[in-house]
């Protein structure tokens, strides 16, 4: 391992009165040089004469790696319901299937469940029988504990050393779970997802595979988000949108498919939805800023820092959702644009009263309290769009 010294300290001249242990390089006996040093955070090399010693700190940088300033064990009052949940908080856990879970993130599934009811319900072609509600319950386990699952198992292994800093006592950098485990998650969770879409797709009768189709780009958009060389993520901008597509317009559109046919203004609709989840993705990028910072990937906090990054956190949220209220009213739909504007205000008074307070104290929270009424939103606007 590399150690650079890059920043000389201090030089000073003192008087010898007592030997200092963090590096010595002694010339009292010309016949003899004794030198010792200690890895520390600095740098030390005296040179003592008689009566006289000159003293030269110099900062340290570790090139190979950023030392963690969290803790290396779990909260002691760690929650085991935030483990199986994989959100923060989290209590250690050995049990392997257990830390399996964890790293799939469940918290994570239901927006994607839900984009399927929205795909489902904007297509006008579900109907309350049990050969449609099969169909649609396998969607969402295509898109909720397989793909996504897949998502974020590959998003933690490809963050681990960001994690070895930020929370070192997560599976992965602490070593709960081996290499070879997470790898054979990853496969399986992916293999499993492409599996079902195709299953989908010969269900639904398609001519051409076009579920099979969106599991196989939204996978490979996962993959270029969290994986090198692209790894989107290291641009917060681009990154963040295509976590909002993933997370929105890709489960809309294969709920959608399955059930009918997607439409250029459904295309267009999600996608601008995309940038309210662009601001959803940033709420999570507040957690990992010393970590992210350590690494070199330019997330919105990092780069605009947190007080500016919040600001655009909502915005976005609140923009586009405002913006499709408009859509709606424009195209003859004014119950609709009034519903949505209803749950948009809610959303306003819990960013104010917990993101813009404190986006890392209360991130868990507002998402909790917030975000239930944009998905409603997002509802509301699918069955907009089927009529």
């Amino acid at each position: 391992m590399t150690s650079i010294l890059n920043t000389v300290s201090s030089i000073h001249y003192s008087r010898v009165t007592s030997v200092d242990r963090v590096g010595v390089l002694s010339l009292r006996n010309p016949d003899s040089v004794e030198f010792t040093r200690r890895r520390s955070s600095f740098s030390t090399l005296i040179f003592e004469s008689p009566g006289r010693r000159l003293v030269v700190r110099a900062a340290e940088t570790d090139t190979d790696k950023v030392k963690s300033q969290a803790p290396d064990k779990a909260p002691a009052d760690g929650s085991s319901i935030n483990q199986l949940l994989g959100i923060k908080g989290a209590s250690q856990e050995t049990n392997k299937w257990k830390i399996r879970l964890q790293l799939t993130k469940p918290v994570t599934w239901p927006p994607l469940v839900w984009g399927v009811v929205c795909g489902a319900a904007a297509s006008g072609n579900f109907h309350w029988t049990p050969e449609d509600v099969a169909k649609s319950i396998l969607c969402m386990m295509m898109s909720g504990p397989c793909l996504t699952g897949y998502t974020q198992t590959i998003n933690d292994w490809y963050d681990r050393d960001i994690d070895a800093i930020n929370e070192p006592y997560r599976p992965i950098p602490s070593g709960a779970i081996s290499e070879q485990e997470v790898i054979t998650q990853v496969w399986v969770l992916l293999l499993g997802g492409l599996g079902i879409a195709g299953i989908l797709d010969v269900w639904a009768g398609h001519t051409t595979p076009t579920v099979f189709y969106l599991a196989l780009g939204g996978s490979l958009l996962s993959y270029i988000y969290s994986a090198p060389p692209l790894k989107l993520k290291q641009n917060g901008w681009v990154g963040n949108f295509a976590l909002g597509a993933s997370y929105i317009s890709l489960p809309w559109w294969a709920g959608q498919a399955l059930f009918g046919t997607l439409t250029p203004d459904v295309v267009v609709l999600t996608l601008l939805y995309s940038i309210a989840g662009l601001g959803i993705a940033i709420v999570n990028d507040f957690k990992s800023v010393e970590g992210d910072r350590a690494m070199g990937l330019q997330s919105l906090p990092v780069a605009f820092g947190t007080e500016t990054a919040k600001w655009i956190c909502v915005g976005a949220i609140d923009v586009t959702q405002l913006s499709v209220a408009g859509y709606l009213l424009a195209s003859g739909k004014p119950y609709y644009a009034l519903a949505l504007v209803a749950l948009i205000i809610p959303q306003i008074v819990f960013q104010f009263k917990y993101f813009l307070k404190d986006p890392v104290k209360y991130d868990v929270k507002y998402q909790a309290s917030a975000q239930p009424f944009l998905v409603l939103g997002i509802f509301v606007t699918a069955l907009a769009s089927q009529h």
